[in-house]
């Protein structure tokens, strides 16, 4: 097998909870990973070089900065030949800066097809340490199971959630992650909840809070999916990591769907439902 078409699925944070903050800056926290069936697609086809064409090229991002690269020359180096390449096409439908894992789920695919072509047999705990190193949210998509997750996000405990539908809009904004965990206002103390509890009774998002004060289209973008509750049978709108996507749970795809006709303009949407195993994992047979 020398070529590979898999999809890479996005991610919704369906809640946030943050515990504290460490010395080193960085914030401890609580949340639920729930994967969708909706994603980019990433084609692969094996080179007998080392290089690495990744097409066709996203704006802003120069190619040695895009994490499908640094991760498929990451993989370049648990190979002592030297000598494997790929051409990768990605078709890209997330939109970037959403809070649903885009990068990071492109990473991971890469990650998980580069092993499988490249024939390096490493293992999902030698690929989910590979990933960390790219980003907090690269594991959980190397693991392919929608997962809890404390500490920074790197411990993850796979638990099945119900497969629900969702309506996800991409308001016209990107938020920094950056800002948002050093803004004054964010909550850090919240008091730690079980896995047992939120199944049961759900959670909240400690950023939605300070996003909404800081960018209005997504508190526009979240005031509209609210108003739309009594006419769909939504859940309230929520904010995914520190957005800039909000979403709202739905009964059925039909439910969804109409929310989707009714979207305004500057906004963008989907319909996705969630899975417990990830596609990735399905189409690779793990």
């Amino acid at each position: 097998m020398n070529a590979l078409s898999l999809l890479s699925p996005a991610k919704l944070n369906l809640m946030l909870h943050i515990t504290g903050q460490q010395n080193d800056g960085y914030h401890q926290l609580q949340t639920l990973f729930q994967l969708l069936d909706y994603g980019d697609t990433l084609h692969y086809q094996t080179r007998n070089d080392n290089k690495l064409q990744l097409s066709p090229a996203i704006d802003g991002v120069a190619q040695q900065d895009n994490l499908i690269i640094r991760a498929a020359r990451l993989l370049q180096q648990q190979d002592p030949t030297k000598t494997m390449g790929a051409d990768i096409k990605l078709e890209k439908i997330l939109p970037m800066g959403g809070g649903i894992g885009g990068g990071s789920s492109n990473a991971a695919t890469t990650l998980l097809a580069l092993n499988q072509l490249w024939k390096l047999d490493l293992s999902i705990d030698q690929l989910a340490d590979l990933g960390l190193q790219l980003g907090a949210d690269v594991p959980v998509f190397i693991r392919g199971h929608s997962a809890w997750a404390e500490g920074v996000g790197e411990q993850l405990q796979a638990i099945d959630i119900p497969e629900s539908w969702y309506f996800v809009a991409k308001p016209d904004c990107e938020v920094s992650t950056a800002e948002i965990f050093s803004h004054k206002r964010l909550t850090r103390n919240t008091s730690p909840i079980t896995i047992a509890a939120v199944l049961k009774q759900g959670g909240h998002n400690d950023c939605e809070t300070v996003v909404r004060a800081c960018y209005p289209a997504v508190d526009n973008a979240m005031t509209w999916l609210d108003s739309l509750d009594q006419t769909t049978d939504t859940n309230p709108a929520r904010l995914t990591g520190t957005g800039a996507c909000v979403f709202a749970q739905c009964p059925d795809r039909e439910s969804a769907e109409q929310i989707l006709h009714q979207l305004p303009k500057g906004l963008q949407g989907f319909i996705a439902k969630g899975v417990n195993i990830s596609p990735t994992y399905q189409a690779l047979s793990l």
